[in-house]
């Protein structure tokens, strides 16, 4: 197989499996959000030191532990993931779907603002446009509505800075994602221990519920192993076009799908934002175009 093909295979199926991930957190409705995020946590830390077994890759995971600031780095980031996980579950276990795809269409504008502000890089004029045009949309829903996105801008906004931590500490995607989870294991663990002794939990008493829960590790850490290869062989601006297939069919399951309320405040937030996504989509693609 052609190995351009590969990574562009690679890299749908990373993420459409983002995008239709909100049709998998529906299923666990009657569980709550918490509850569901350390399921996650636990189940994805036990995946993916599988994947590692597998690969036999437990010498790089040595050398990040044997370095303090690493992994200080990745407790830091290990939070910001949980905190995005557990705002994502929530909002699309809240009937939010819609605003959960408004959260990663805003992202790269946020990455671009971070990228400017923390890492001294430089505004293009059609970045700093398509960046106005995410402000303008955020402005509009506060005004039609008098209460800002909060969702979607806290989605945005740790997953950006997400990004930004995992940028400044050297540790491949699989070995870091695997530290960060461990960070959050043993709290993660007893929360679940903690329900099923005292409170009562639909884990084990339910095995449908529990396939499902068990199940949100492999769905956590396969899209990133596939994105992690399709990154190794596609160049940015093909990775930053296939970005938005995932908020793309998160706005379709919310509006076609599951009927969340989809009004013309609604479609102007949208416009706005979509420009954006346009502006910034065409600077990276002219980004990489030029000789």
């Amino acid at each position: 197989m052609n190995l351009q093909l590969r990574g562009t295979l690679f890299g749908l199926a990373a993420f459409t499996a983002w995008g239709f991930l909100p049709a998998y957190w529906k299923q666990m409705q009657e569980v709550p959000p918490f509850e569901i995020l350390c399921h996650r946590i636990v189940w994805s830390c036990i995946f993916l030191a599988l994947i590692i077994s597998i690969q036999k890759r437990w010498g790089e995971v040595g050398s990040i532990v044997k370095t303090p600031a690493k992994v200080k780095g990745l407790v830091l980031s290990g939070c910001l993931i949980g905190l995005n996980w557990f705002v994502y579950i929530w909002a699309v276990n809240s009937g939010r779907v819609v605003e959960t795809s408004l959260g990663y269409y805003i992202n790269p504008m946020i990455n671009v603002l971070i990228g400017c502000l923390l890492l001294g890089e430089t505004f293009s004029r059609l970045q700093f446009i398509a960046v106005l045009f995410a402000l303008a949309g955020v402005i509009y829903s506060l005004i039609a509505y008098g209460a800002l996105p909060m969702f979607a801008l806290t989605l945005a906004i740790t997953f950006a800075f997400y990004g930004y931590a995992r940028k400044t500490i050297q540790a491949e995607p699989i070995p870091g994602l695997l530290i960060e989870t461990m960070v959050l294991f043993v709290p993660a663990l007893a929360y679940i221990l903690f329900r099923l002794i005292f409170v009562g939990s639909c884990f084990i008493q339910d095995p449908e519920l529990t396939l499902w829960l068990a199940g949100a590790g492999v769905v956590t850490s396969l899209p990133l192993l596939w994105f992690a290869a399709a990154a190794k062989i596609l160049n940015l601006s093909t990775i930053g076009i296939l970005q938005y297939l995932a908020p793309s069919i998160a706005f379709i399951l919310g509006v076609f799908v599951y009927k969340e309320t989809f009004t013309y405040h609604n479609l102007i937030t949208f416009g706005c934002i979509w420009v954006g996504v346009f502006l910034y989509t065409r600077e990276s693609l002219m980004k990489n175009l030029r000789p």
